[in-house]
């Protein structure tokens, strides 16, 4: 910057005054500088006109594997896109190639698929014309009609190259099957936030159906206990359905109808965890997120407090556990459009910031909704933002049709894998039931389970496990005789002795060999300790559905650790033995003290050779 006193001591003859030669030459120049770029502007204007209003842009290929021989042939293609330039007229040996194309992408979709029409199989945007258009979409319905599915006309575009007069359109399609013996697609979302941010409201209205009336009327359904209803606040787990039938439809309780009926109607299923979201309740929504294996989260911020409380705290758990997630400012019915803006705005400085390195995307409108959902799941740097009331209902629909069209995490293959494997299920609930005895709820592992297995459960404090057998299991409170891997239920066990259980046990074959363990090492990062972390520290671990207290025996190579330094601690188990597995997520914390990381050995529990000596029966 030119200091004032320079500019003053510069003799009066030599300066650029307003009556000085120099004054004069440099107005005119700049008068024709800036006609001379006001002429290139309309120049590069007209250019564009003249050429492509829309140029032609190119969409990402679709997945292929490259293989040799005939059974890497017929593995080639994966994922649930399918891109067709044209499907008009079709002979019948086309069209019947064409309808096993789309049962392939349906099941690698676990039931939704994505068509592209109009587009080559490089992504090319070639476009159609009107006429080619509808035939294009006739064929697709016959097709989707064969295999047992509907279609929905999720957005066209135009895709215009100057060539001709006529408009070219691009279709996207969403292709879901339509529900066949409760065998629907289940995402599991977690509902974060800080306390009185409006999650268990938000909650209330997308399953009741009905807006709240500004007085929090939508969420009592959603309470469990009479001090939640007294206080406004969720301290416990609850989790609430809501349901999309085969042609995107919302299907919730808004017409008097039941679980069941809504588990019957839905081809795609909603499960929300709703988690508490006082800092008293941290544990409650801890064990929520690392025990129920939540798909995505969903982070509630109220717009006229912005990021407060237990918000970051939230964040960074979610952040910690590589759960996905998409954000919604609610209350935007009680701010000006002012205080909304500025929300998101520190929202968008929060995710930008180099510890979470988020790309936000502010969804306007249902094709922000469309490839919001698209982008998410795919890239897990993607953020969505949704601004909406639950009062007014304003900008309700695009968080629906986000939710529509968000597409699951895991693949088919991924899920045949994990089936593949022995039984699995992890103990989360202990309910007792008149009439039908102790019942458990969680979510099942690996391998498939049936009405009438026999399984054994543990480990007991003294590192047994029990025999058992599931009588009856139910999804979404309705009856259900296979379950998979990856879904949540709660399995009836008779008359088995609830005291014999605990949260943090495991159902197991009893062809597996389960290593149980006191004592295990992890791998830590120290994110936050107010001194230093040493040993004879005691912390609260979760592990999965393990929750319980551990002392620290030992930190390899070092003496003490401080905030944000890493090195591989082993801890001990201060009350029983527990069922653990390699590279499982490990999250701790006491107090202030927070750490992340993962398992890397299980020190066996050294009583506990024989596997025959180990099973019990009750």
């Amino acid at each position: 910057m030119v200091d004032l006193v320079q500019i003053a001591a510069v003799p009066p003859g030599n300066r650029h005054g307003p009556g000085s030669l120099s004054c004069i030459k440099g107005k005119k120049s700049s008068k024709k500088s800036r006609a001379r770029r006001g002429k290139q502007a309309r120049k590069r204007r007209n250019k564009r006109k003249k050429n492509n209003r829309t140029p032609p842009t190119i969409l990402p290929p679709e997945r292929v594997d490259i293989g040799l021989g005939a059974k890497a042939a017929l593995k080639a293609e994966e994922g649930n896109i399918e891109y067709k330039l044209k499907l008009v007229n079709p002979t019948q040996y086309r069209f019947e190639h064409l309808a096993t194309q789309l049962k392939w992408r349906l099941q690698e979709g676990r039931g939704e698929a994505v068509y592209q029409i109009g587009v080559e199989d490089n992504g090319l945007l070639v476009g159609l014309t009107e006429t080619d258009m509808k035939g294009s979409l006739r064929t697709l319905k016959r097709m989707a009609e064969k295999v047992g599915a509907d279609i929905t006309l999720l957005r066209e575009r135009e895709v215009d190259y100057g060539l001709d007069r006529n408009t070219r359109k691009i279709a996207e399609v969403l292709v879901r099957k339509v529900p066949d013996d409760q065998q629907f697609l289940d995402l599991r979302v977690a509902v974060l936030g800080n306390v009185d941010s409006g999650k268990s409201t938000l909650l209330g209205v997308l399953t009741q159906g009905e807006l709240d009336n500004g007085r929090g009327r939508a969420r009592l359904n959603l309470f469990r206990h009479l001090h939640e209803i007294q206080t406004g606040r969720t301290s416990s787990i609850s989790f609430e359905i809501l349901g999309f039938n085969s042609k995107g439809e919302v299907v919730n309780y808004s017409e008097s109808r039941t679980a069941e009926d809504i588990c019957e109607c839905s081809s795609k299923m909603i499960t929300f965890i709703d988690l508490a979201g006082h800092q008293k309740y941290l544990k409650t929504t801890v064990f929520g997120l690392t025990s129920y294996c939540p798909d995505f989260a969903m982070l509630v911020v109220s717009a006229n407090t912005g990021i407060a409380g237990t918000t970051r705290e939230h964040l960074g758990l979610a952040m910690a556990l590589k759960v996905p997630i998409f954000i919604v400012v609610s209350k935007v019915d009680l701010c000006s459009h002012g205080t909304v803006e500025r929300t998101v705005r520190q929202l968008e400085r929060v995710f930008k910031q180099p510890g979470c390195n988020k790309v936000p995307m502010v969804v306007l409108n249902p094709d922000d909704a469309v490839t919001a959902a698209q982008q998410f799941a795919q890239s897990a740097c993607i953020t969505p933002i949704f601004t909406l009331s639950s009062v007014s209902g304003e900008s309700l629909d695009l968080l629906k049709v986000f939710l529509n069209i968000l597409p699951p995490l895991s693949n088919s293959k991924e899920q045949e894998d994990l089936m593949q494997q022995l039984t699995e299920f992890q103990v989360d609930e202990i309910y007792s039931v008149p009439d039908v005895g102790t019942v458990v709820g969680g979510t099942l592992y690996s391998g498939v389970c049936r009405e009438g297995e026999r399984l054994v459960v543990g480990p007991t404090e003294d590192g047994r496990f029990l025999r058992l057998k599931v009588d009856s299991i139910q999804r979404n409170r309705s009856a259900c005789r296979v379950l998979k891997a990856g879904q949540a239920a709660t399995l009836a066990l008779g008359n088995f002795d609830r005291s014999l259980l605990r949260k943090g046990m495991v159902m197991v074959s009893p062809k597996m060999n389960p290593t149980i363990c006191c004592q295990f090492e992890a791998a830590i990062v120290l994110l936050f300790h107010a001194k230093t972390f040493r040993r004879g520290s005691q912390v609260t671990v979760h592990v999965g559905n393990v929750r319980q207290t551990a002392t620290v025996e030992r930190l390899h190579g070092k003496d003490e650790l401080r905030t944000g330094e890493r090195a591989v601690v082993r801890f001990h188990f201060i009350k029983h033995p527990e069922y653990l597995r390699l590279t499982a997520k490990l999250l701790f914390r006491e107090g202030v003290t927070k750490g992340i990381g993962h398992v890397t050995r299980l020190l066996p529990h050294n009583q506990y050779l024989n596997h025959d000596q180990n099973l019990q029966d009750y």
